[in-house]
């Protein structure tokens, strides 16, 4: 019996063994593959693997990076099968929001809890298992952009600007339209009924005049809408990117990631310069929309943490702005650029406009709940057909209405702080 029992002991350990081994049990969770997924291909993830890899010659660890375009589909069928991965990078803190209230994401810990960068990471309240609410930062920027700019070629007046437009942007064609809408609300209302209006607290009805007005630079000189506004954003054909190397437009209303298509003779200028005529809080303000890449984690684990701390540091950032393969892709930081000796014209004047801007306040439309925000893609894009059709605006906006109210009775707003005052390193 005695030997009986021991083979079964010895039977049983065995399996647990093999059992270990193949689950990746055998180890402590950090020592095994990081994935990542995020929104960058075709090319352009490059910097930021390479940051991966100087990290995971640092760490040991091993990190995959997942880049595409349907980053939300991706995800959400990820994890639908119970296989997230360990990091997401997105830019939608309504969406990071719903995924925190659905217990997919995980809260920061302390020890990287200081990379929730405002207004780029704001807290999310959560009713926890227990049933009481806890409020906490669940995601951090790793790299961002500034919006409310308009570009144009050095040799270019202002004088009647024709404006580029390509709202075309994949699964998520309409935003180059609402960022315009957007950028309007700031500039003639100011950051305070930017933000009220972001999270669900204004009227759509109320935002008329802005739509009006975007219509009108649309249509100045008595151009006609184009079928071509619904074309890409940046495609301009086989290996041909950059709305202004068009012959026909000499204004583009873009963040400024846009610079990696444009050489030194394409500077950008704040939107409030281009703006005539109205309020303009941009006179009180100088206030700037802004985007950003956040990481969180869905799968913790000391090694995610301490990725995403890694990640947040000078060091990575250093290594990803000298791996970009152009001056014009080196990428924004919270609170300044790295090796700025390196960075193009362009680039260097959108980090002045950032170091001078005194209010900055993110992506309304990305703040938004998704199905609100998606809406108000769809809208614009139905917008341009006829920008001067009241009806068709009336129709709209009721329709945008409509998703609000429906949106506020599902609790569905849980962003508050969208504007604040940029971070210094």
């Amino acid at each position: 019996m005695r030997r009986r029992r021991g083979l079964r002991v010895l039977l049983a350990g065995c399996l647990i063994a093999v059992a270990s081994a193949v689950a990746g049990c055998g180890g402590p969770p950090e020592e095994r593959t990081l994935v990542v997924l995020g929104p960058w291909t075709d090319g352009e993830e490059k910097p930021f693997v390479d940051a991966l890899a100087a990290i995971g010659k640092r760490t040991g660890h091993r990190y995959v990076y997942k880049g595409t375009r349907s980053l939300r589909e991706t995800l959400v069928a990820q994890l639908q099968a119970g296989a997230p991965p360990d990091m997401a990078i997105l830019n939608s803190p309504g969406e990071l929001a719903e995924y925190a209230r659905a217990g997919d994401l995980h809260p920061l810990p302390e020890r990287v809890a200081g990379a929730a960068v405002p207004p780029w990471a704001p807290t999310v309240t959560v009713q926890a298992a227990d049933g009481e609410a806890r409020t906490r930062a669940y995601w951090a920027p790793i790299r961002v952009d500034l919006k409310s700019l308009v570009w144009s070629r050095t040799d270019v007046t202002d004088k009647e600007p024709v404006w580029c437009v390509g709202l075309g942007s994949g699964a998520t064609s309409g935003w180059p339209g609402t960022d315009w809408l957007e950028d309007l609300m700031l500039q003639r209302r100011g950051s305070a009924a930017y933000e009220k209006w972001a999270t669900g607290g204004t009227r759509w009805q109320e935002t008329r005049s802005l739509w009006e007005e975007w219509g009108r630079m649309l249509t100045s000189g008595g151009r006609a809408p184009d079928p071509r506004w619904l074309d890409d954003f940046e495609l301009l054909g086989v290996n041909r990117h950059g709305l202004l190397n068009r012959s026909d437009c000499t204004h583009e209303h873009q963040g400024s990631f846009i610079r990696r298509h444009y050489g030194d003779d394409v500077r950008p200028t704040p939107t409030a310069r281009h703006l005539t005529g109205g309020p303009a809080a941009w006179k009180d303000e100088n206030a700037f929309e802004v985007s950003g890449d956040m990481a969180a984690v869905f799968r913790a684990s000391p090694a995610a943490w301490d990725l995403l701390g890694r990640l947040t540091s000078k060091e990575a950032r250093t290594i990803w702005a000298d791996s970009a393969s152009l001056p014009g892709e080196r990428p924004f930081f919270p609170g300044g650029t790295t090796a700025p000796d390196g960075a193009s014209g362009p680039t260097a004047e959108v980090q002045k406009l950032f170091d001078a801007a005194d209010r900055i306040c993110f992506d309304a439309s990305d703040a938004m709940p998704p199905t609100l925000r998606d809406a108000f893609h769809r809208a614009v894009l139905e917008f341009v057909g006829d920008p001067r059709d009241e009806a068709l605006l009336e129709r709209l906006l009721g329709q945008l209405e409509a998703e609000r109210l429906l949106q506020r009775a599902e609790d569905a707003f849980v962003l508050d702080d969208l504007c604040d005052r940029p971070v210094a390193e």
